[in-house]
């Protein structure tokens, strides 16, 4: 089984020669920042928690709790959001980035176990892999 290199950072630390792609994970543009200074590879909202689920978690309408287990359904409801995000992270290392304080309290380590979780299960199933470039060497196309 293949092991995957995602790495979450925040992000208002500077880039690093090895983040690999660096996806910005967040619904708003981080505040002060410029997008040229990001080096960013993506901006994608996609995965991120949906507006209506970020505006009761921060207007106290929800508990940490309740808001962690509705971002996990949000993910496992629409597993197709993922897809761009695996794609980068079968290419090497993928930097997951937020303006969020707390890493450790953020959404992207549960966006990170559930990367990590698909990537294992497409594994597993032998499924045509996000990546089509990973099946070169079964396709023939040995150029």
């Amino acid at each position: 089984m293949m092991r995957y290199d995602i790495v979450i950072k925040r992000v208002y630390q500077a880039p690093a020669e090895n983040d690999g792609a660096r996806v910005l994970v967040d619904r708003l543009w981080p505040r002060g920042c410029r997008r040229e200074s990001l080096a960013l590879t993506d901006w994608y909202r996609e995965a991120s928690p949906s507006q209506a689920l970020r505006r009761q978690y921060h207007q106290g309408e929800i508990s940490r709790a309740v808001f962690e287990i509705r971002y996990r359904g949000e993910l496992r409801d629409h597993p197709h959001k993922l897809l761009p995000l695996m794609r980068l992270a079968r290419r090497g290392r993928l930097t997951l980035l937020t303006a969020t304080r707390e890493l450790d309290a953020s959404y992207l380590a549960q966006l990170r176990e559930r990367l990590l979780e698909a990537l294992q299960q497409e594994d597993r199933d032998d499924l045509e892999p996000a990546s089509p470039p990973c099946m070169a060497h079964l396709l023939g196309d040995n150029d």
